[in-house]
This record gives structure tokens, C-alpha cells and sequence, in this order.
């Protein structure tokens, strides 16, 4: 049969969840809390356009890499919470914003 080879990423020895030894379910959680933390991390990181990079490159199902929030590999611009959604957002709720690096805006725009 086939094998399946494993590319180890370099970058990964670098990356601030790496460093500081962050749990990788709050990259994958549903609550915002725990994805505003991982955001939050990911926008410090000096690994963040090496990540977000290969994870476009993986097309990434889910989670946060580079600072983006990915859902079915497809950057979300943003993530509500459950239920109904509030008329007035309460400021708990709101993601903080990563840009995404200048290099890879076009990469995303032709997909």
C-alpha cells in the first residue's frame, strides 16, 4: 500500500504555543474564550505567517493557526457564540484581530 510520509515543519520549534507549552485544545475549542486566547497567543507568535502559511497549504479543517480561525478549510472572518445572537455585543464576545500577512492577502483572494 501506500505510505503516507510525514514533513516535520521547522517552524513548529519556534511557535509561542510551543514555547510556552499552551494546551492545543484551546486552538480547537468551540468557546470564544478559548479562541480569543489562541488568537490572542498566535498574534505574538514569531512563527504566525510560517503557520498560517502551511495550514493554507494543508487546508486546514478547523481551529486557530496563524491567528485565523479556520472552519471546512476556509478562513472565518468572524465566529458567534451560541443561540440567539445578542443585539448589543458584549465586548467578551469580540475576537481580536490578527491580520493576515501582506504576502499571503493574494493567495487567499484567488482561491
Amino acid at each position: 500500500m501506500f505510505a503516507i510520509e510525514y514533513k516535520r515543519e521547522i517552524w513548529r520549534e519556534n511557535a509561542a504555543c510551543a514555547e510556552l507549552g499552551v494546551p492545543t485544545g484551546i486552538f480547537f475549542s468551540e468557546d470564544l474564550g478559548d479562541i480569543a486566547r489562541a488568537k490572542t497567543i498566535c498574534g505574538e507568535c514569531p512563527s504566525l505567517a510560517l503557520c498560517l502559511e502551511a495550514a493554507i497549504d494543508r487546508n486546514e479543517p478547523w481551529g486557530v493557526w496563524g491567528g485565523q480561525l479556520f472552519r471546512k478549510g476556509k478562513i472565518l472572518a468572524n465566529k458567534r457564540g451560541r443561540g440567539r445572537p445578542r443585539k448589543i455585543s458584549r465586548p467578551e464576545d469580540e475576537l481580536p484581530v490578527i491580520p493576515i500577512p501582506v504576502h499571503l492577502q493574494s493567495t487567499l483572494r484567488s482561491a
